[in-house]
């Protein structure tokens, strides 16, 4: 796709036009605890992170961030440093006089307050974008305007439902408000915990700022991927589709982990889809056949994928057998794509498979999967890994499937910690997802397909939420788990012994 974006300088650094992919994070201290901060702020950028977005929940903290920086400043760093606000458009105002950068959400922009018409809303966001623009102008300080799947406005929601429509007509009502005041420092993004979501939603906004003839920088990302395979593979399905499209000119990789773990991750994502000479797939062919579910998993190894391969046949797992075509002998035969990866290690091996193999499933362009890693790497994870991108994709769930925050300063407990307990008391739920958050801020809705959520409410809180219908109110943390357990148990979805 050609699609050439402008050069928005954040702090000293550029983006956007021919720089390259600038690697970010966020940290998840109190924005309030200046030496926590600063001392994780160290950590990314020696981990090779560019920008670093820290949240600013209120005044006080959106004032703190002066220290952070001034403490960062005395330690030799310069690093550019990203608000990240919601709801508080005050908060906005004194981070903009600070950070190179302040990241606004249409969606809360200016808190939950409903109107009668968008016409309305967009005239009070109007004005109090205004006032924050021209402090940004001031002090020349960057705006990302940080579309979110989960947090559309109620009149976004109201007129296109929430849909990559939606997102996308947000983030350009607020472009229009900027380009009308003459302020073009802009960096847009458009995030979903939803893959195919965040990649429609992408593709449709390039070709309405191609139609325009606009051409901001973009900033990609999954949000709530989760942690481990699983969100590293969603990151790099999401994230590598749109970077192989020449889409995306700065990234953040969101793991419900360490935020420094995020750093290896991105890198390997944009030196794959950038640098990388990459080695063409192989196609084979079997006959088609309605004994097989579709998209289907191949390996030489026969106790785990759903079709063993040995020598040219393709055997199910009934014993029956299908010859295994190089060629197609009739147009209903079903497509295998096939890659070999010999000189990765474990992470890159997710990361790549999952950039090679997303986008062929996500078009439809294949009905098999079958990878292969090099010797250090077994059948055993070769099979996962291949099923873990069948339902990254939503193709197929064959295990339980966690939507999960990275944390934040302000999520009041511990979310990693959290997740590890909720997955496993539940793991064995194949076919549920769950939704493990941080706050109301995402939460509720960024997780509105799950089945069920455990969504940060307070200090040590948790609200427990049956799909997008909240069931029980403020359950201390130590309790949460196992009410969440028995909400699953009432509504008859608990299986035993699996």
């Amino acid at each position: 796709m050609n699609f050439s974006t402008r050069i928005v300088r954040i702090g000293d650094l550029a983006m956007g036009g021919n720089n390259p992919v600038r690697l970010q994070s966020m940290t998840n201290t109190d924005t309030i605890d200046t030496a926590a901060t600063v001392e994780q702020c160290l950590r990314l950028i020696e981990a090779g992170c560019e920008i670093v977005r820290i949240s600013a929940p209120s005044v006080k903290a959106a004032k703190n961030l002066a220290m952070i920086k001034s403490e960062l400043l005395k330690k030799g760093f310069d690093t550019p440093l990203v608000a990240d606000i919601h709801f508080n458009v005050q908060a906005a105002t004194e981070a903009a006089k600070i950070v190179e950068k302040i990241r606004i959400n249409p969606g809360n922009f200016i808190g939950n307050k409903r109107f009668a018409s968008r016409k309305e809303e967009l005239s009070e966001v109007s004005t109090k974008l205004n006032s924050l623009i021209e402090i940004c102008r001031q002090h020349k300080t960057a705006m990302r305007i940080g579309v979110n799947h989960g947090s559309l406005s109620q009149s976004i929601l109201h007129d296109y439902g929430n849909t990559a429509k939606g997102m996308v007509v947000s983030a350009l009502e607020y472009i229009e408000l900027c380009r009308s005041a003459n302020f073009h420092e802009l960096v847009i993004s458009l995030k979903s915990s939803n893959i195919r979501v965040m990649i429609d939603a992408y593709r449709m906004l390039v070709q309405e700022m191609i139609r325009k003839g606009y051409g901001y920088p973009l900033h990609l990302g999954v949000t709530e991927a989760g942690d481990a395979e699983d969100g590293r593979i969603k990151s790099a399905a999401g994230i590598g589709t749109l970077l192989n499209e020449g889409i995306g000119d700065t990234i953040r990789v969101s793991l419900t982990e360490d935020p420094v773990r995020e750093i290896p991750v991105a890198r390997k994502i944009v030196e794959y889809a950038v640098y990388a000479v990459k080695a063409k797939p192989t196609f084979f062919y079997i006959p088609a056949t309605e004994n097989l579910t579709t998209p289907f998993v191949l390996s030489d190894d026969n106790k785990r994928a759903d079709i063993y391969v040995k020598g040219f046949k393709a055997i199910d797992a009934d014993g029956k057998e299908y010859p295994l075509l190089k060629e197609p002998a009739g147009e209903s035969d079903q497509r295998i794509l096939f890659k070999e990866y010999l000189t990765v290690s474990t992470e890159e091996f997710m990361v790549q498979a999952a950039m090679d193999f997303s986008p062929e499933l996500l078009a439809g362009r294949c009905q098999g999967i079958w990878l292969k890693g090099n010797e250090h790497i077994p059948a055993q994870m070769s099979v996962r890994t291949a099923f873990d991108i069948l339902q990254a994709t939503g193709l197929r769930r064959w295990k339980t499937e966690y939507i999960a925050c990275p944390s934040c300063a302000r999520t009041l407990f511990n979310i990693e910690e959290a997740l590890q307990e909720v997955k496993a008391a539940t793991s064995h739920l194949i076919g549920l997802k769950i939704g493990v958050m941080g706050c109301v801020v995402n939460g509720p809705g960024e997780m509105a397909d799950a089945d069920y959520g455990y969504v940060g409410a307070g200090k040590d809180t948790v609200n427990l939420y049956k799909g997008k219908q909240l069931i029980k109110k403020n359950i201390p943390r130590r309790e949460a788990v196992c009410q969440l357990t028995q909400l699953i148990h009432e509504h008859g979805d608990w299986q035993d012994g699996v």
